[in-house]
């Protein structure tokens, strides 16, 4: 690791008097004491990150499955409407013909 040395006015190393290697224990200490405060939010914030994606994964697979569950049904209703088709009644083709006449109606009144 790189290390520079603190020069002192004239270019030469400081020397530290009685007290002075203990300030700079001092100095250490608060130092370290500062980098284990942060280090304590960094993990608390990781926990929480944590938490918030095994939230967000539960989320999309029930998303998921609803997502699925729709797809099912709406292919069996395309296939039922197919099978109204094949039919040849042409009463049903008019029923269906006011239904969606009657839900495109009501979409544009309401939207």
């Amino acid at each position: 690791m790189y290390h520079r040395q603190r020069q002192g006015a004239n270019g030469l190393p400081p020397t530290y008097g009685i007290g002075g290697h203990e300030q700079l224990e001092e100095q250490n200490n608060e130092a370290e004491g500062e980098l284990h405060d942060k280090v304590g939010l960094l993990k608390s914030l990781a926990i929480d990150i944590g938490n918030e994606v095994t939230d967000h994964n539960k989320l999309l697979n029930e998303a998921d499955n609803a997502f699925d569950r729709v797809g099912g049904l709406l292919g069996k209703t395309i296939g039922n409407v197919g099978k109204l088709l094949k039919s040849g009644s042409r009463y049903y083709m008019l029923y269906l013909f006011f239904f969606v006449i009657f839900v495109v109606f009501v979409l544009w009144i309401y939207i």
